[in-house]
């Protein structure tokens, strides 16, 4: 490590990469009237990207299995269905420019088609949550208002039979005659600028209805780019071994989350990476057969899924010395929980990785992965290329280095704002392009350290309690399994700390117990003085947050595991 906490050459390797001429040149541009710094050499719309995807020809780009299901496409059918299915959206339901096309469904190959078939049109692909029950259905089809929908059974069925309302293509019974109808057809070359909408995503909705956040070609292309140069300097200061397996990555996200689309479908297929996706309900152990019989090199999880894995009582039976690299977003890591995955798969020693961003940001701002994270176990990582952080206070004061406030971030991969919310939009872009993204957290050494959600933060008789110190004391603990901590109402103090923790199996946990564990190394007024110990997994939503507004009683769990 230098002076500076990052490991010998790195530095040296990122100016390289980013200087005039290098592989990741940046430069500064006006984008919506705004100097941006950007990469220099990038593609221009998504479609590009997917026409430059037939240098791969016959080369595997999805694999999505199951127990008994396994199912290949390669890049060139890719392209072929892509382009069909475009045809038939514009010939047969009249998709232009702008007009959008919602997807609800489970992760399989028809969605990743209907979404380059949209992209590709210019249309706007709107990527519908599919653990959503029928009234958030509705909610979702009324506020993007779809020329088509292109949806499975399973999900229309939560309708109660209810027409959606507009034209539908039923996956099941529709998708195959759409793949194949034109085998011979051009991809469309409607015009497409960088800054027109892509896709709609709709953020987490842990609390009020979820808004649907719009990620433009330029949006996607600059986060892509960035998750290329961290690849990039990462395989330049440690190749590895020229006999090495194929890189094969294990997709577990959905794909209406940024980390499935934007860094499953999109990047693969821009790397040419083959990627392998689970179906359905997430299944360790399906997991854990996968990455042994289908030789994955690299799997992105969420906490709950790395947790369901390295804690799995049959984690033993099966062979994962293949992994070589494992990253994670979506919510926080705790080190406890970091250490225990090091500890249950050891290749994962030294190149793990963990990264912060939102999908008002396509996905990607920081990432904090190798020797650096095993030295700076609690950093959200270093700001990639091109990316802005400022720390600022309610005033909107910028604050030094050390200093906790709310997040800020700027650059090409920051969002135009939410679908037909300008309100919205107005309160979370800011003068000259700044996200506020809501979060509480500082700089420090040039990392970004995590707090908590700003709506999240537990004031105790005047004194700041960020739950994600708690939690990850409390994760700290070999007797738990899972945590939250959650404010609860107090005349005196305002609010009291609030602990909902979930034993290890076979495990006994008293309140006594965890307040001493907490009391070793929590200031007084941050040890928990409320708990609650349960069985029951806590609710979590499809990207794997958990839902605190359920545990304090002030929402129902709107969502339906698949």
């Amino acid at each position: 490590m230098d002076a500076h906490g990052i490991p010998e050459g790195m530095a040296a390797l990122e100016l390289q990469l980013t200087a005039p001429g290098g592989m990741f040149e940046v430069g500064v541009e006006l984008i919506n009237g705004e100097p941006m710094t950007t990469f220099t050499r990038r593609l221009r719309s998504l479609r590009d990207a997917l026409e430059a995807s037939s240098a791969f020809g016959d080369r595997e780009y999805v694999v999505f299995a199951d127990r008994d299901v396994r199912r290949v496409v390669s890049h060139a059918e890719h392209l072929r269905a892509v382009a069909s299915t475009a045809r038939v959206l514009r010939e047969e339901y009249g998709v232009g420019a702008g007009d959008r096309v919602a997807i609800l469904a489970a992760n399989c190959p028809e969605w990743i088609v209907a979404f380059w078939a949209a992209v590709s049109l210019g249309a706007i692909a709107v990527g519908l949550n599919g653990w959503w029950v029928g009234d958030e259905i509705r909610y979702g089809i009324a506020d993007c208002d779809p020329a088509v929908l292109i949806a499975d059974r399973k999900r229309l069925d939560r309708l109660g039979g209810e027409d959606p309302g507009v034209p539908t293509i039923v996956i099941e019974d529709d998708f195959d005659r759409i793949w194949h109808a034109h085998p011979d057809a051009a991809l469309p070359t409607t015009p497409i600028d960088e800054d027109d909408p892509a896709l709609i995503l709709y953020t987490s909705g842990t609390t009020g209805r979820p808004k649907g956040a719009v990620n433009t070609h330029r949006n996607v292309i600059a986060a892509i780019g960035m998750s290329f140069f961290h690849g990039a300097r990462m395989a330049m200061l440690k190749p590895g071994p020229s006999n090495a397996t194929p890189v094969c990555q294990l997709v577990t996200y959905p794909l209406f989350h940024v980390s499935g689309l934007h860094m499953g479908a999109v990047a693969f297929m821009m790397s040419g990476i083959r990627s392998v996706w689970t179906m359905g309900r997430f299944d360790p152990e399906v997991v854990m057969q996968l990455i042994q019989d289908e030789q994955i090199t690299g799997w992105s999880y969420t906490v709950t899924m790395l947790h369901r894995v390295v804690t799995h009582p049959k984690l033993a039976d099966y062979n994962l010395t293949g992994l070589r690299n494992g990253g994670g977003g979506g919510s926080a890591f705790s080190p406890a929980l970091l250490e225990r995955a090091r500890t249950a798969i050891p290749n994962l020693r030294g190149v793990m990785g963990v990264g912060y961003g939102q999908t008002e940001c396509a996905a990607l701002a920081t990432v904090n992965a190798g020797e650096e994270l095993v030295a700076f176990p609690e950093a959200a990582g270093r700001p990639l290329p091109t990316v802005e952080i400022e720390i600022r206070s309610e005033d909107g004061e910028v604050l030094v280095p050390g200093e906790d406030g709310e997040i800020f971030l700027r650059g090409p991969m920051v969002m135009p704002g939410y679908w037909r919310r300008p309100e919205e939009t107005a309160a979370t872009i800011s003068a000259g392009g700044w996200l506020r993204t809501g979060d509480i957290g500082r700089m420090d050494g040039g990392r970004l350290y995590l707090a908590t959600r700003k709506r999240d933060l537990i004031i105790r008789g005047g004194e700041n309690v960020y739950p994600i110190e708690v939690e990850n004391r409390l994760e700290a603990h070999p007797g738990v399994a899972e945590v939250a901590v959650i404010p609860v109402d107090h005349e005196a103090f305002g609010h009291e700390v609030k602990a909902v923790v979930v034993p290890m199996p076979g495990m006994t946990l008293t309140p006594d117990e965890l307040s001493a564990f907490c009391a070793e190394s929590l200031a007084y007024f941050k040890v928990p003085t409320a708990w609650e110990i349960r069985t029951e997994s806590l609710p979590r939503n499809a990207t794997g947050k958990v839902v605190k507004a359920v545990l304090m009683a002030d929402a129902e769990l709107q969502f339906s595991e698949d």
